[in-house]
């Protein structure tokens, strides 16, 4: 019988760390990774600044809805487009939830009108465009999508703003409709259209190069 086969303990220490790496948890688009979640916040706080200072802006032009005053909501997609912005950027679950509830959270910090009851409005808004991007599994970030996001947001905000928070309560139940309708409107296109239009145009400049989305100027539009 010849000498028992030793392992050399560097053999074995390669072997393990080759076999600790191979049980390294393999990054799906699921999972958040740090990048995710610093552009995410960096989409969220640029986000809330225009929130605040739309606010001050809006406090200025709401005597040009005075005519019909649900018409008003086809400017909210001002206050929409962090939500699919995010969720089209980042392209993880709770992106879109996650920057339009920080953005409305700087806007409340920064000193809105509405104070805290934005962070209510930021979370239902989010709700809106996180389930559409849920319904397609985080898969598809089309132009449909998109559109489809930034309308349910929009549904979704307006829904909050007219029945759950009862801003308007001079409004009539149609006024009220009217203005969801409006709401909803606005967020098709500001929130979905231009949203998906700044997703591309950015991916195109190599800014999202370290994101999921790095390849959104060359895919499909529907």
């Amino acid at each position: 019988m010849g000498p028992a086969h030793h392992t050399h303990p560097t053999d074995r220490s390669a072997r393990t760390g080759t076999a600790a790496a191979g049980r390294r948890p393999v990054p799906t688009r699921r999972n958040w990774r740090v990048v995710d979640i610093v552009v995410a916040a960096v989409i969220a706080v640029a986000s809330g600044v225009i929130f605040w200072a739309w606010n001050l802006a809006y406090a200025g032009i709401g005597g040009l809805f005075f005519a019909f005053p649900p018409s008003a909501g086809l400017v909210a997609g001002m206050w929409l487009f962090p939500a699919v912005l995010g969720g089209l950027v980042i392209r993880r679950p709770g992106a879109a939830l996650f920057t339009e509830l920080v953005a409305a959270a700087v806007s409340a910090l920064l000193g809105s009108q509405w104070g805290l009851t934005v962070l209510a409005s930021g979370l239902v808004q989010g709700l809106g465009a996180e389930l559409v991007l849920l319904a397609f599994l985080y898969r598809r970030f089309t132009l449909p999508v998109a559109l489809l996001a930034g309308l349910a947001t929009g549904v979704f905000g307006g829904v909050n703003d007219a029945f759950v928070q009862n801003w308007f309560p001079e409004y009539t139940l149609e006024w009220k409709w009217i203005y969801v309708a409006c709401v909803g409107v606005s967020g098709l296109v500001i929130a979905g259209l231009l949203s998906w239009l700044a997703t591309r145009a950015l991916a195109a400049t190599g800014a999202l190069s370290a994101l999921a989305s790095r390849g959104a100027h060359r895919e499909p539009v529907a």
